[in-house]
């Protein structure tokens, strides 16, 4: 397959991104089933239920709308075109959308604790494992770095040496994760706060290092979603202080 890290194997037939993406998804699911008992003080099943549910489908919904967001002059030029209106998605989307309909969901069911925790190593490893993928697309999914000249930059499948920005964010979440995990915080629900804002930083300030285009006042559609997720923690902190 062209275009493909020169490490994947051009005998699987499968594209390394899916499949690490699935590895990712399955790992986190069962990160969660182990970390629900410690970390999920909801105590009814169906109040549980629900709220993942509600968070699947606006992690779902999220994740479109965020690549829809990164370019939208693009997005406008293909508005009717259903392949290129399908063909992407953003985990910061997924992150946020996910955060945002969960909270509409608590409020609408008059739940007051926090429910976050029992996800930060559900959703740090299995980025990572996905990530994985990201680095063995190469250059076809369009998270691949800009070139370099650091002796550390990588053939990713175009004969150019570019920043690995997919091994740059792994590095990243293996220490951010157990971080978050261990922290002895002093509320419920502060591990996962910590774990998204050290996340949105973290991509606010890696993104200038890929591709992506700059949208406005020199920023890419990625970093202005971020900035919107970090003004989001400012206003729950300040509320609480």
């Amino acid at each position: 397959m062209e275009g493909l890290h020169p490490w994947w194997p051009t005998a699987i037939p499968i594209h390394p991104h899916l499949l690490l993406e699935s590895l990712g998804y399955a790992a986190a699911w069962r990160l969660f089933l182990r970390d629900r008992a410690a970390h999920d003080p909801l105590a009814d099943p169906m109040q549980r239920a629900t709220l993942l549910t509600v968070g699947v489908v606006g992690g779902a919904l999220g994740a479109k709308a965020s690549w829809w967001l990164e370019d939208p002059l693009a997005t406008w030029a293909h508005l009717t075109d259903p392949a290129f209106l399908m063909q992407g998605r953003s985990i910061i989307g997924a992150l946020l959308g996910a955060l945002w309909s969960v909270e509409l969901g608590k409020l609408a069911m008059g739940v007051r604790v926090a429910t976050g925790d029992a996800y930060v190593r559900a959703i740090g490893y299995g980025l990572a494992i996905g990530r994985v993928g990201c680095f063995l697309a190469g250059t076809t999914d369009g998270t691949h770095g800009l070139p370099t000249t650091l002796p550390w930059g990588m053939d990713l499948g175009d004969g150019v040496l570019r920043h690995p920005t997919a091994l740059y964010e792994i590095a990243f979440l293996l220490v951010l994760t157990p971080l978050c995990h261990r922290w002895s915080a002093p509320r419920e629900g502060d591990r996962f706060k910590a774990w998204m804002v050290g996340y949105l930083v973290w991509r606010l300030l890696i993104e200038p290092l890929k591709t992506q285009p700059a949208l406005w006042l020199g920023l890419s559609g990625l970093q202005w979603q971020c900035l919107a997720g970090l003004v989001y923690y400012a206003v729950v902190l300040a509320r609480r202080r």
